[in-house]
């Protein structure tokens, strides 16, 4: 007997058949299944098109991902199951568009955009296109404002601006996702749009009901594809994330969009693109990933006219902490700044572990005032002068007195990791952070 997931899979290719008006006549069949690649004859259809597959158990839906000659390489959407030599495989057409609208605030959806939070249908009629155009960098407005996120260090030492696209580079177990839960509730946004990409299932429901919360889901949209969904699926969260936040900035809101991870999106192509035989270049990844990730964040970041704004912050994970990691590298290439979770900081119980010596926001200087600029720059020249001397000074080769400017530092460092530090609940406005930045600035001695 049909379980519920194969009728609803069985719905969805219907669904596909009469809501697109081309559809081949042609049918194929299966002739390879090459671990998650299906390999099928016979009929015609485009890359990025779906295909119905018949199996034992009703129609799956899977994507072309690629051809050779007259064979097409598909992947599935969901679960491989039941699939037998010959099957017939029906083009459906091109995908049917994204629903959109208020009607997403609160939700969970998939990487299809389908709900998963059993709240019922999405109540919208309204349709947005799978695929956009990329705004002319001329049309866009330029970044000019500061954008308050709600986390003091990041607000005075990392001021970000409206339209701003930030990479938050950590390992595991470091802080980042609590960071982000703190920015959803602290940021002065209109809409928020989540990407929780290749994450543990129970971090997806840890993360919209502890560190979200009631108050931070009212306005959000979360997008969730975990890490025993197909890479397909995850590869599609990152988009229709991307997609959702594009809609609401077009209607004129300022949006933060979180995406948690940039790494998994990379991941995902990098297992679509091997399966359909392309070679590997750095590490691994095939040069379609190195292609595919400027494309993905260039579509955030300021509108133009009557457009709102897109600010965006990518989780980019640092696989043993290494910084030098191809994907982090690229990454910090394509975004207008990087915020850096220390592991030693996170070890010591310092939160949010925010490395400021590491970080930075490219931005910055056009968003803040001289006042807040210079107070910055002297606070983080004090830090990173007890920094360049912790060793002696913990071993007690420092002798006091010998340097004005250690004195000082060694004076200001519990001030300065008091200043830092910030609690997971609280809240602590852009002005509020200004205004303790230039007391602690005027006590630093450069």
């Amino acid at each position: 007997m049909p379980t519920r997931q194969h009728r609803l899979r069985s719905k969805l290719a219907q669904h596909h058949k009469k809501v697109n008006p081309f559809v081949a006549e042609a049918s194929g069949q299966l002739v390879r299944v090459v671990g998650l690649t299906l390999e099928a004859t016979g009929c015609r259809a485009s890359v990025g098109s779906l295909c119905s597959i018949e199996t034992m158990t009703g129609d799956l839906v899977a994507e072309v991902i690629g051809f050779d000659d007259d064979l097409l390489y598909l992947m599935p959407i969901e679960e491989l199951n039941g699939v037998l030599p010959g099957a017939k495989v029906t083009p459906l057409g091109q995908q049917s568009g994204l629903s959109v609208g208020l009607a997403l605030l609160g939700r969970v959806l998939d990487g299809s955009g389908v709900p998963i939070d059993g709240l019922g249908n999405l109540q919208t009629d309204q349709k947005a296109p799978t695929h956009t155009t990329a705004i002319n960098p001329l049309a866009r407005r330029a970044i000019s404002e500061p954008l308050d996120v709600g986390v003091r260090a990041i607000n005075s030492m990392l001021t970000v601006g409206k339209g701003q696209r930030m990479g938050l580079f950590a390992g595991s177990g470091v802080g980042k996702s609590v960071l982000l839960g703190m920015m959803t509730r602290g940021t002065n946004a209109d809409i928020i749009v989540v990407g929780l990409v290749g994450e543990r299932g129970r971090e997806v429901k840890e993360f919209i009901e502890e560190i979200l919360g009631p108050e931070g889901r009212a306005r959000s949209v979360v997008v969730a594809a975990p890490a025993d969904t197909s890479p397909l699926m995850r590869l599609r969260a990152c988009e229709t994330s991307t997609r959702i936040a594009e809609y609401f900035r077009d209607m004129g809101y300022s949006v933060l969009l979180l995406m948690d991870s940039l790494t998994r999106y990379a991941q995902a192509q990098r297992e679509i693109a091997l399966a359909v035989g392309e070679p590997p270049a750095t590490k691994g990844y095939p040069p379609s990933v190195f292609a595919k990730l400027p494309k993905l964040v260039e579509r955030a970041g300021n509108g133009g006219g009557k457009q709102g704004s897109i600010t965006a912050f990518y989780t980019v994970l640092t696989e043993g902490d290494d910084l030098q990691d191809p994907i982090a590298d690229a990454s910090r290439a394509i975004l207008d700044g990087h915020i850096v979770l220390s592991r030693s900081l996170a070890d010591s119980g310092h939160y949010p572990a925010i490395d400021i010596e590491a970080s930075i926001s490219r931005v910055a200087p056009m968003v803040i005032s001289t006042a807040h600029l210079e107070a910055m720059r002297r606070v983080k020249q004090v830090y990173s002068l007890y920094q360049q001397n912790k060793d002696l000074i913990s071993i007690g080769a420092y002798t006091q007195g010998s340097d004005p400017r250690i004195d000082n530092a060694i004076r200001l460092q519990p001030a300065m990791n008091a200043f830092l530090r910030q609690t997971m609940k609280d809240t602590i406005t852009f002005e509020s952070s200004e205004l303790m930045l230039s007391q602690l600035g005027a006590q630093c001695h450069v």
